[in-house]
């Protein structure tokens, strides 16, 4: 068995990040999603504990107020932020748990959780990320232009992750993700408990 594994995914808005970590999740019983709050109206389909937590601007401040998150950030006018209760809960041995947070957050968060794993995923070109803001079709122009430009500083963090990811192809970019989790979980600081071919004898070679 694994100690826990905290995989920290960012991405630019419109990179694809929450369609990748769904097909993850649907392919790797072992793995969870945290589940953020945010002061946002829900978007249409979207349900509160599953998608996210809608919260007041009020609660949502109380909340931080009493040191209640991990990590939050405003984006675009709204907030959002992980509940350190739910991380400290979630991931546990032998789990993972997936963050979806900026580059603001995973950055509060590996200050708390240096052992965090982080994911940034790109898209294949700046023209490809403008159309898939466009096909969504829930976006005016002027929220398009300040996305793609929030996109380009986002964009300038990602050396600062673990691994990259390009979502070109959607199959091969969950494939990838996939291989960032298996190699994590072998690696030796992880491992709980030692295979019982690796005894003293074995081990003093």
């Amino acid at each position: 068995m694994h100690d826990g594994i905290l995989l920290i995914v960012s991405a630019p808005s419109g990179a694809g990040k929450t369609s990748l970590v769904q097909a993850l999740l649907e392919r790797d019983p072992g793995l969870g999603r945290s589940v953020s709050a945010t002061t946002r109206a829900p978007r249409p389909g979207e349900r509160d504990g599953v998608h996210y937590h809608f919260l007041s601007v009020d609660t949502f401040r109380a909340e931080l107020a009493a040191g209640g998150f991990l990590e939050h950030a405003e984006v675009f006018g709204n907030l959002y932020g992980t509940r350190a209760a739910d991380v400290r809960r979630d991931c546990t041995p032998g789990r993972g748990l997936i963050l979806e947070i900026d580059w603001q957050g995973a950055r509060q968060v590996r200050a708390c959780f240096p052992a965090s794993v982080g994911v940034f995923i790109l898209p294949p070109s700046a023209p490809e990320l403008e159309r898939r803001l466009r096909t969504r079709g829930t976006d005016s122009d002027a929220v398009i232009a300040r996305r793609l430009a929030q996109a380009r500083e986002d964009c300038a963090h990602w050396e600062e992750y673990d691994y990259v990811v390009v979502n070109d192809r959607f199959e091969t970019a969950v494939a990838d993700l996939a291989a960032v989790v298996g190699a994590e979980r072998l690696r030796s600081r992880r491992q709980l408990g030692l295979p019982a071919c690796l005894d003293g004898d074995l081990l003093a070679i």
